[in-house]
C-alpha cells in the first residue's frame, strides 16, 4: 500500500484538502474556494491543480493509495452528491467518477458525518472501538454509526440521519429537512439560538442575552453568556442537553454502542453540555444499558478532522465503476413487403 491518501472536504464555501500519513498526521494542507466557479468543470481543475502542488510539493506524487472525500448528501455506493444545497452544480452529481478519471486514482466519497465517524475510527478517539454513534454537533445534526466495525449506510447509501429523528411529535420546531419536531431543530447551533429567542420571548429573567438583538444572538453568545454565570444561557443548555441525552438513550436500543463521540462546535461546550446530556441519558435509558454508554468528545484536531475524516476514505478507495449503459430495447425491423 502506498504511503499516502488524500482527503478532500467539500463544504458551501471551502473546500479544504490535504495528504494525509498512515497515522493521521496531516503532511500538507490547502484550500479553494468551493463557489468560486459556477461550472463544476472549472471547479474539479481547480482543485486537481491545488492538489497536485501538495503533491509535488512534497514528493508525494505517485505515493498516494487513493482519495477520500466528504460531502453533503453523498452515496457511497454510488459515488454520487444526490442534491446540493446553495452550490449551483447540477445534481445528480457523479463526482467520484469525474474525480477518479481526473487524477488517476481510487476516489471513494461519502457524506460529512460519515467521513467524521470513518475518521476518528482511523485516527481518533473511537480506534479500537467497534461500536459507536458519531454525532456532529455544528449548524445542523449529523450522524455516523459504525456497528461491528462497519459504517451503516443502509441500502440507499443514506442511513444514519439521527439528527432528524423527531423529538417533539406535537407542535415541534419546523426543521429544514421541511417536517417538524426533529432534534437538529433543538440541539443543533442553529438551534440553540431558536431556544435564547423562545426563552427571551417567554420568560421575564434578566439576561446579558438581553444586549444582543434577539435576531442576531448565535450559540456563541449563549455560550459566552453562560461561562459569565448567566442563569438563562445555563438553563438554555440544559434543555438541549436533556433533548440530546433523551435521543442518545433512544439511539443506544437499537445500536448498543459503547460510546457516543461527540464533534462540532456546539461540543465545545464541555460540562455545560456533556452534563445534562450524561444525567437526562441515564435516566431515561433501558436498565441493560444503564452506565454501559460513554459520551465522550473527538480526539481529532478541529483544524485537521475534516481532511482526516475525509482522508480515512482513500485507504479502502478502489476504482469507481464505469456506469452501466442503459439497456434500449431494439425496435422490432419493420418488415418488407414480399
Amino acid at each position: 500500500m502506498k504511503p499516502y491518501v488524500v482527503g478532500i472536504d467539500i463544504g458551501g464555501t471551502n473546500t479544504v484538502f490535504g495528504i494525509v500519513d498512515a497515522r493521521g498526521q496531516v503532511i500538507a494542507s490547502s484550500s479553494i474556494k468551493t463557489l468560486k466557479h459556477s461550472d463544476v468543470n472549472d471547479y474539479i481543475e481547480e482543485l486537481y491543480q491545488g492538489v497536485m502542488q501538495l503533491m509535488q510539493g512534497h514528493d508525494a506524487v505517485d505515493k498516494v493509495n487513493g482519495i477520500g472525500i466528504g460531502a453533503p448528501n453523498a452515496n457511497y455506493y454510488t459515488g454520487v452528491i444526490e442534491k446540493l444545497v446553495n452550490i449551483p452544480w447540477p445534481t445528480p452529481l457523479p463526482l467520484a467518477r469525474m474525480l477518479s478519471d481526473k487524477f488517476g486514482l481510487p476516489v471513494s466519497i461519502t457524506n460529512d458525518a460519515n467521513a467524521a465517524a470513518i475518521g476518528e475510527m482511523t485516527y481518533g478517539a473511537a480506534r479500537g472501538m467497534k461500536n459507536f454513534i458519531m454525532i456532529t454537533l455544528g449548524t445542523g445534526v449529523g450522524s455516523g454509526i459504525v456497528i461491528n466495525g462497519q459504517l451503516v449506510y443502509g441500502s440507499d447509501g443514506f442511513a444514519g440521519e439521527l439528527g432528524h429523528v423527531i423529538m417533539k411529535r406535537h407542535n415541534g420546531r419546523l426543521c429544514g429537512c421541511g417536517r417538524t419536531g426533529c432534534l437538529e431543530a433543538y440541539c443543533s447551533a442553529t438551534g440553540v439560538a431558536r431556544t435564547a429567542r423562545e426563552f427571551l420571548e417567554i420568560r421575564k429573567d434578566d439576561s446579558l442575552l438581553r444586549n444582543i438583538p434577539v435576531d442576531l444572538i448565535t450559540s456563541k453568545d449563549v455560550y459566552d453568556a453562560a461561562m459569565s454565570g448567566d442563569s438563562l444561557a445555563r438553563e438554555i443548555y440544559e434543555y438541549t442537553g436533556t433533548i440530546l441525552g433523551e435521543a442518545f438513550a433512544d439511539f443506544t436500543t437499537f445500536s448498543s454502542p459503547e460510546a457516543i463521540i461527540l464533534f462540532g462546535g456546539l461540543a465545545k461546550s464541555g460540562d455545560l453540555l456533556l452534563k445534562p446530556i450524561r444525567e437526562s441519558m441515564e435516566k431515561n435509558m433501558m436498565n441493560m444499558f444503564k452506565g454501559k454508554v460513554k459520551v465522550i468528545l473527538s480526539e481529532l484536531k478541529e483544524a485537521d478532522a475534516a481532511v482526516l475524516g475525509a482522508s480515512a476514505l482513500g485507504w479502502e478507495a478502489k476504482p469507481v465503476p464505469a456506469p452501466v449503459p442503459a439497456v434500449v430495447d431494439a425496435a422490432p425491423a419493420p418488415e418488407v413487403a414480399e
